[in-house]
């Protein structure tokens, strides 16, 4: 798969399965997930789906359809927004003479492209690996001969398709292995992020809903930061300016998509796992979007796999992007429901509207359900007494010979975080 390269694009629908998101909202996100790789799509169709066929997912006379389609407007890869089975690829490219990749394949394609750094490299290659291996019962006659060997080369019998299979194993396994010293080292910084006095926000969102823009706007970086599908991949860590707070980290992360290959999610774990340990999580919305609701549902989605749904989970708030793109009725109706509903905020990322409101939603969120506490320490330990006064509120505090005083305001989180220290 090459960038430019002309490619037909087919979104199936089952009858029935409509979901919240309408199908021509599925045709325009799949063709923003092939442009965010350089291929051009030059036609593109949906077909609604009576029953699945296990051979080809599409009935004999919408794969006819599409070959012709395909030959038409001179396509030489075929994009099925779909999962398919590797049987069902191999009838397609067959039936098409185009190469064929699903939704999955090209969400690879994207993260395999975009990663920046050696661990989101090492995810993307686990996730392109697990993915493969189900796939190795292809048209590719060389992979059923059988052939004897010695070692590593394979025992007598064994055929290519085994000898690949377990080459992958292997190299899945050494990634796995990399992946948890990673895993490891985040943890050793997450505990020492955990005892500086600094609270941590992270931001999530469905690709494209204006994280990285905001990002930017609260922290003065210059994340990349594009109208396009997964711009941002590797999470980026920044310092901003918070009411009441010394200091605070803003932590922007991997979009989310409908749809989102299991493999990737479990890949990723490690990454998303920085959401899980933040004070604050900061639902970022595309609210200008017409299937803003159902994105929104997708990104619980997610979170509710990694169990950001539990008691004991970050506090959560919406932020409500775009409204710079809304505008008379429409943009009077969404400012008004965010003003009625608890724990939302309505900015643009892209001319500040907003952005100060949001800082101060933020600072009252990272505060609310503080309790008083009374707190001893050695006069001698400045840090505790630095920690106390960055992330909580200090209403008291005096000197008596070796000890200091203090009554604390404190939120539940960082006062299970300062018995902790």
């Amino acid at each position: 798969m090459t960038r430019g390269e002309r490619a037909l694009l087919v979104v199936p629908e089952r009858v029935g399965e409509g979901g919240l998101r309408s199908l021509d909202a599925r045709v325009e996100e799949a063709a923003g997930l092939a442009a965010a790789i350089g291929i051009d799509v030059v036609a593109r169709r949906s077909f609604r789906l009576r029953q699945i066929r296990p051979a080809s997912l599409f009935g004999k006379g919408q794969a006819d359809e599409i070959a012709e389609l395909a030959e038409e407007n001179d396509a030489t890869l075929l994009i099925v927004d779909a999962a398919l089975t590797p049987v069902q690829q191999k009838t397609l490219e067959e039936l098409t003479s185009c190469k064929v990749i699903d939704r999955t394949g090209l969400i690879l394609e994207i993260f395999g492209e975009r990663a920046a750094t050696a661990e989101g490299r090492l995810q993307v290659e686990l996730a392109h690996l697990d993915y493969q291996a189900g796939r190795l019962v292809r048209s590719w006659t060389h992979l059923e001969r059988q052939r004897g060997g010695f070692g590593f080369l394979g025992g007598p019998g064994e055929t290519q398709i085994e000898a690949d299979r377990r080459m992958i194993r292997d190299r899945m396994a050494r990634i796995r292995k990399e992946l948890g010293q990673v895993t490891r080292t985040r943890g050793l910084h997450r505990g020492r992020r955990q005892k500086a006095p600094w609270p941590v926000i992270a931001l999530v969102g469905y690709t494209n809903a204006g994280k990285s823009t905001l990002f930017n706007r609260m922290t003065q970086a210059s994340v990349m930061a594009e109208d396009l599908l997964f711009a941002t991949l590797d999470p980026t860590m920044r310092q901003v300016k918070i009411p009441g707070f010394d200091k605070a980290i803003l932590s922007d992360t991997v979009g989310f998509v409908s749809n989102l290959p299991t493999e990737l999610v479990a890949a990723f774990r490690a990454t998303l796992e920085e959401v899980a340990s933040a004070d604050l999580i900061l639902h970022v919305r595309d609210i200008s979007h017409a299937d803003s609701e159902a994105q929104a549902a997708d990104v619980e989605a997610v979170l509710a796999s990694l169990g950001l749904d539990e008691e004991g989970s970050p506090p959560r708030m919406e932020v409500w992007n775009k409204i710079d793109l809304l505008d008379g009725e429409a943009r009077a109706e969404r400012l008004g429901e965010a003003s009625r509903r608890d724990k939302v905020v309505a900015v643009s990322a892209l001319s500040g509207e907003g952005v100060d409101e949001l800082r101060d939603a933020i600072a009252k969120e990272l505060h609310s359900g503080a309790q008083t506490h009374h707190i001893e320490l050695d006069l001698a330990d400045g840090t505790k007494a630095a920690w106390l006064h960055a992330r909580g509120e200090v209403i008291d505090q005096k000197a008596e010979g070796e000890c200091l005083h203090l009554a604390v305001k404190l939120s539940p989180e960082n006062w299970a975080r300062f018995q902790r220290l």
